[in-house]
């Protein structure tokens, strides 16, 4: 995708918003992206949750901007942090699912991650919490440009205690580095236990640029809290999470006012994708969107992104333009400076919108590509096609309970079908007879997909996919 917004014409744009006497100081901009798992549209206060509250999270997007047509790269966990970490649609790296224990893949050397794009302009990088791009040393963080790790090489779920495939997998192994330190570890203590290493690096780091990717393995099942959130809300286990994930998001915050570092960072907050359904009253919610996690519907990929950076980002913005993960290196990087990798990536710089320019479109289209490479629906911010396509639905089965699975048909054959994204976000009316003009518009914007990236459904390869990287 042409890229509407040049590195310096960026770079103009953003000094002229920022305070003088921060333009004068000319620090680097810091950068923090906070990415949830399995959390859905509806999980905040500001997005209608109920039972418990999101304080510190409503601050930040009344300090903020709140991205409310955010879109993750796949409802999928691994294709969707591949997505993030590259700026590319996963399909076009050669992910898709969210791949265990087993996976002999990852990113591949001929990809550059926002770690090895912003180490070219002499940040710090590091990553906490979930990584699930690659459990081969060749493929863990050290690897793909970050200084640290501590964390999981994949989902917590991925253990002997698994609810449905036990003793599948071998003990959970919590790394530093690149070595595990421990195995099966006490997952109550994950959330504080990664908020306090983003705190402690934060305040190691404050005197030269940093990039933290902070994945918190959480709300993703099964479970898990410490004592000083259990039973605090009203919605249960999954209340008290979402408590503790907002106290997290609050100590990252204050440390960050506490060191006056808050007009030189960056911080990001978003979830890899919606809420896993199927597990009842220990899942999120779509907010009212349609199905849930693994579904390329609007509850699969749509979740809620909020951007902080104070004196840059307008206080109290709500952005209703189209933007992806897959947005976050080109925009990091046109911000730090830093030269995109060189290989095509699909992200668009975000800026202008960022600095509150509603006028801006960077984004024209989104595609909603899902099991191993299905174009299953297009989007233009306002209408989305979806196509004939096997898939995964929720609806029909009765959801499980206290951290077992209901069911799911994961073969379901839905029907093509035009939705009006702007007055049915449940996609729930098929209009595309009364809008054929509509449909040709998007199937032009499929048709070049399909050239470029490929397409399973219509058995057409693609020109510009590339391997993902092998254990040699």
């Amino acid at each position: 995708m042409k890229k509407t917004i040049t590195h310096s014409a960026a770079i103009a744009a953003l000094m002229a918003a920022v305070p003088a006497q921060s333009a004068k100081v000319a620090k680097p901009t810091n950068f923090i992206v906070i990415h949830l798992d399995d959390m859905g549209y509806g999980d905040l206060t500001l997005t209608g949750a109920t039972g418990y509250s999101t304080p510190n999270l409503d601050q930040m997007a009344q300090k903020g901007m709140f991205f409310s047509h955010y879109y993750s790269a796949q409802a999928v966990s691994s294709a969707s942090r591949a997505g993030l970490l590259t700026g590319c649609y996963p399909n076009r790296v050669g992910f898709s699912g969210a791949i265990d224990h087993t996976a002999k893949m990852g990113i591949s050397d001929q990809e550059e991650t926002i770690a090895q794009v912003l180490k070219k302009r002499g940040y710090s990088t590091a990553a906490f919490g979930k990584w699930h791009v690659g459990c081969q040393t060749q493929f863990m963080p050290l690897h793909k440009g970050f200084d640290e790790f501590s964390g999981i090489p994949y989902s917590h779920d991925m253990c002997p205690f698994h609810p449905v495939t036990k003793n599948y997998y071998p003990a959970l192994p919590l790394y530093e580095g690149d070595s595990v330190v421990a195995t099966n570890p006490d997952i109550n203590q994950f959330t504080t236990q990664f908020t306090e290493r983003t705190v402690s690096y934060i305040r190691k780091h404050r005197s030269k640029p940093f990039f933290v990717y902070l994945a918190h393995p959480l709300p993703h099942v099964p479970l898990a809290v410490s004592d000083k959130f259990r039973g605090k809300s009203k919605q249960g286990l999954y209340g008290d999470v979402m408590m503790e994930i907002d106290w997290s998001i609050g100590q990252i915050m204050q440390t960050l006012r506490e060191l006056k570092m808050e007009e030189n960072t960056l911080v990001v907050f978003t979830s890899d994708n919606g809420p896993w359904f199927n597990y009842g009253n220990h899942a999120g919610s779509a907010g009212g969107l349609r199905e849930g996690k693994g579904t390329t519907f609007e509850g699969g990929q749509r979740v809620p992104c909020l951007m902080y950076w104070k004196g840059v980002i307008p206080e109290g913005r709500v952005c209703s333009k189209l933007v992806s993960g897959i947005d976050i290196l080109p925009t990091l990087a046109a911000i730090a400076q830093a030269p995109l990798p060189k290989n095509k990536i699909d992200g668009v710089n975000l800026i202008e919108l960022m600095k509150g320019d509603m006028d801006a479109n960077p984004r024209k289209s989104f595609l909603y590509y899902y099991r191993r490479n299905s174009l299953e629906a297009v989007s233009n911010g306002d209408w989305k096609l979806v196509f004939k396509h096997p898939g995964r639905t929720y609806e029909g089965f009765a959801p499980g309970k206290d951290g077992q699975p209901g069911g799911a048909n994961e073969n379901f054959m839905f029907e093509g079908a035009l939705y009006d994204l702007r007055r049915d976000p449940g996609e729930r009316y098929d209009v595309k007879d009364a809008y054929p003009e509509i449909v040709r518009e998007l199937e032009k914007i499929a048709a070049d997909a399909r050239e470029d990236l490929g397409d399973d459904l219509t058995g057409n390869p693609g020109k510009n996919r590339r391997e993902p990287g092998r254990v040699k």
